[in-house]
């Protein structure tokens, strides 16, 4: 049997860590070849010393002296995009632009690619595009949502004329229902406290405010090629269907699962096929409704934000994802409140300019505009 080299690059966050999970499930098949973290010396030298991967980077300088002491035998490297040589398979599960070098290697490699990180299509759509039409090359999400869609277009032999829409859905994550003057004096701790998925406090906050959702409408237009006015976003708090695509002949066909991330990760690794190991199995003897409603727009502006950036194009929505990450910074801070958080990111919307990237250098400068037109916003 012929073993799959994975690399993962972020292994010390949750993807990386779940990653390990489904590899250990089927080690007949997979072997991790290379693991890449920022400074999280002391985990991936845990990981290292399990998996015995030929490949360590460690971007940090300091961190990667203290892990290469601990691994001798083990190459240990200072490059993100030092995983892809050793790999078939990379899982790029590393958070903000950092991740980008990795996604635009491995495609140029014409490798698959695992994609978890966000920025990569985002922001620099425009740059990951052209090398995903290289020889060999294969982009597949790792998210529930995107992967959902993924596994839906599937079911089509000809998606490119076949598909009405996309319907991308949404927990509503912890304020669903709620009128706006009743989330006026929201905490950051009830903004936190999401009703299916454990994840980190930023992309919580975005969840809350469904600016995560709006997001993933970009990213669904990027990897698809579908037109915004052709993808929705519906509410569904029970997190089991992941994500629907209707057809031209009426049919909608619809993805489920019980959420576990392991599941698109696993799908990531084995794309044609699937893997043998059964995460996020429905038990039907204890489900017993499915629930969908329209999203309440007024309230949660960020979703609209994201759709006008979207159909802006070019550097409008690297600088909205910039924007929000700070003001989302200063509601986790306690500096503005919960219902602040879209008007200051629409207010930078309005004044920044858009322009069509080019080039890396592009992207990272509408990031750095949208950073200090929030910083300069909130500062008023």
């Amino acid at each position: 049997m012929v073993v799959t080299r994975v690399a993962i690059a972020g292994s010390s966050g949750s993807i990386g860590t779940q990653t390990i999970d489904v590899v250990l499930s089927e080690p007949d098949k997979y072997r991790v070849t290379a693991l890449a973290v920022g400074s999280s010396a002391d985990t991936v030298i845990a990981q290292a010393k399990q998996l015995r991967p030929d490949v360590v980077v460690v971007t940090d300088e300091k961190q990667r002296a203290i892990v290469a002491a601990a691994l001798p035998g083990i190459a240990v490297t200072s490059s993100l995009t030092d995983v892809v040589d050793v790999a078939d398979v990379v899982i790029n599960g590393v958070v903000g632009f950092a991740g980008l070098s990795v996604t635009l290697e491995t495609l140029r490699a014409g490798k698959t690619l695992g994609l978890a990180n966000k920025e990569s299509l985002i922001a620099a759509g425009p740059l990951v595009q052209p090398l995903r039409r290289t020889p060999g090359a294969q982009l597949v999400p790792v998210d529930s949502e995107h992967c959902a869609i993924h596994q839906c277009l599937r079911s089509s032999s000809r998606p490119e004329s076949e598909v009405a829409r996309i319907v991308l859905t949404a927990s509503g994550g912890p304020f669903r229902g709620r009128s706006a003057s009743s989330l006026a004096d929201v905490t950051v701790n009830e903004a936190l406290a999401h009703p299916t998925w454990k994840m980190g406090p930023k992309i919580t906050i975005d969840s809350s405010t469904l600016m995560n959702k709006g997001l993933e409408v970009i990213e669904a237009h990027e990897l698809f090629g579908t037109s915004f006015d052709n993808i929705d976003v519906v509410v569904h708090p029970q997190s089991v269907v992941h994500s629907m695509v209707e057809f031209t002949d009426g049919s909608t066909i619809a993805q489920l699962s019980m959420p576990d991330m392991r599941l698109p990760i696993g799908y990531a690794l084995g794309y044609p096929h699937r893997i043998a190991t059964p995460f996020g199995r429905i038990d039907w003897s204890t489900l017993s409704r499915l629930d969908f409603e329209p999203p309440d727009r007024q309230t949660f502006m960020c979703l609209d934000l994201a759709y006008a950036a979207g159909k802006a194009g070019g550097t409008a929505p690297a600088a909205l994802s910039a924007a929000n990450e700070i003001v989302v910074e200063a509601f986790l801070a306690g500096k503005i409140t919960w219902a602040q958080i879209g008007i200051f990111v629409s207010q930078v919307m309005e004044k920044f300019t858009v322009s069509v990237p080019t080039s890396v250098d592009d992207v990272l400068n509408a990031d750095a505009e949208g950073r200090r037109l929030a910083r300069e916003e909130l500062a008023r």
